[in-house]
């Protein structure tokens, strides 16, 4: 019983040690994020709306750099407890080849293709000369925002996560300064909520720069094997948030058929999923640590205690989800009143709060344990699982209830409810079945 209960506190304090780093640097982005919405919706509920569809695109250029991340920890987590160190370097190196590579190429992308599709997209008219100032000062910030991402996966799979707990608290002081000084102070307007995020991650790309360099041997080479194996990793991971990204502006153009209210329905969902991104930080960051956990463990060899240490993380983060959740419901409306005067706006994102919330502990569940199944490799389940239940569930119920039947947005945050409960589902049966324990990447 003793050993069990000291193994129990290893597997606790390993997890949190890990985990608390990563949540507080998801805070900040969190903060970045709330600050965009507050500055946004103090201008007016056209720049609200607007801003919560760019970032939703930006999201989707971003979506290669996660992957890239992805598959970089789960190769450089288990190469730092082999203690091969040349092979270390080498991946590391590789690693951020291809993430500056990526990082080039959707930067340019963005900047050319974003505005066509603005035009053929069906989104309120008054949006439309909104977004473009938008998209172009994000895209160009793109190339450093991946070097940001990659070197902080690099950072915490080599137990540096401190390190990068500094840079991005920099970041975060950055971001948010500007953007208060920019947009109500200068002429830049509101453009300067894009510029803040672009100058920001262009300074934190530097100093995680700076510090990844440092872990490399001089004789570091270019291994496309290494790459091929964080390619391997990370694909399903990008194709998986390219569909999610992709969903959500679906379900942007699927309110935007509404009947009455549309500008405001919109800028309610912005408001509330950018609250719920505060419920969403620690499943996140557990997620994250979790893969790390994994992925060291694994390079250990020590499949039972890297089951354990998997299921001891999803269990503190649901508990730390679920306690946040009651938190927003008890304190919702006042909150959402905080990043929005328009009354419509507050009473429909206190909707989405009420109903949302009811699946936040599941959703940590399911998150988290795709973060033992990433560190793992084992990418394609978490791609199966979380496309089946945004685009055979999410997506067709909202499709059905709001353009097919003419019900309200309310039906929409029910059927995001549902989704939830799917995903987790299908994560814990995957989970449970254990043959991820013993993927080689």
């Amino acid at each position: 019983m003793l050993s069990r209960l000291s193994g129990l506190k290893g597997h606790i304090c390993r997890s949190w040690s890990v985990s608390w780093p990563i949540t507080v640097m998801m805070s900040f982005e969190f903060l970045i994020g709330l600050t965009d919405v507050y500055v946004a919706g103090r201008i007016g509920k056209e720049i609200q709306a607007s801003y919560g569809f760019v970032i939703q695109v930006y999201f989707v250029l971003i979506v290669i750099a996660n992957a890239l991340t992805v598959g970089t920890v789960s190769v450089v987590s288990r190469l730092f407890t082999s203690g091969d160190r040349e092979a270390l370097s080498d991946a590391i190196f590789s690693a951020l080849v291809v993430a500056a590579i990526g990082g080039a190429i959707l930067s340019v992308a963005g900047i050319i293709f974003t505005p066509a599709i603005i035009n053929r997209v069906n989104i309120p008219a008054e949006l439309k000369p909104l977004i473009p100032p938008f998209v172009t000062i994000y895209a160009l910030g793109l190339f450093f925002h991946y070097m940001l991402i990659n070197c902080n996966g690099i950072l915490r799979s080599c137990d540096r996560v401190k390190t990068s707990l500094g840079t991005m608290t920099l970041v975060c002081l950055m971001n948010v300064g500007l953007n208060l000084l920019l947009v109500f102070n200068t002429s830049v307007g509101f453009r300067g909520i894009a510029v803040a995020t672009a100058s920001s991650v262009f300074i934190g790309s530097l100093l995680n720069l700076r510090q990844v360099w440092q872990l490399m041997t001089p004789g570091k080479r270019f291994a496309w094997v290494t790459v091929k194996k964080v390619i391997n990793v990370g694909w399903p991971i990008g194709l998986l948030q390219t569909l999610w990204q992709l969903g959500s502006i679906v379900l942007f153009l699927i309110l935007s058929a509404l009947p009455e209210n549309r500008v405001e329905i919109l800028a309610a969902l912005t408001t509330g999923l950018r609250i719920e991104s505060a419920i969403f930080l620690p499943a996140v960051a557990f997620n994250l640590a979790n893969a790390v956990i994994i992925g060291n463990l694994l390079g250990q060899k020590k499949q039972e205690e890297t089951f354990r240490s998997g299921m001891v993380t999803a269990a503190i983060g649901v508990v730390i989800v679920a306690t946040l959740a009651v938190v927003v419901v008890l304190n919702a409306r006042w909150i959402v009143s905080f990043l929005s005067h328009n009354e419509i706006v507050i009473k429909e994102s206190v909707k989405y709060l009420y109903i949302n919330m009811i699946s936040e502990p599941v959703m940590a569940w399911g998150i988290i344990l795709s973060g033992a199944l990433n560190g793992a490799g084992d990418t394609r389940g978490v791609l199966r699982n979380v496309a089946l239940s945004l685009w055979l569930v999410r997506i067709p119920l909202c499709y059905l209830f709001v353009v097919a039947l003419g019900f309200g947005p309310v039906s929409v945050w029910w059927c995001m409810n549902l989704s939830q409960f799917v995903m987790a589902s299908l994560m814990t049966k995957r989970y449970l079945r254990r043959r991820w324990l013993y993927t080689t990447t």
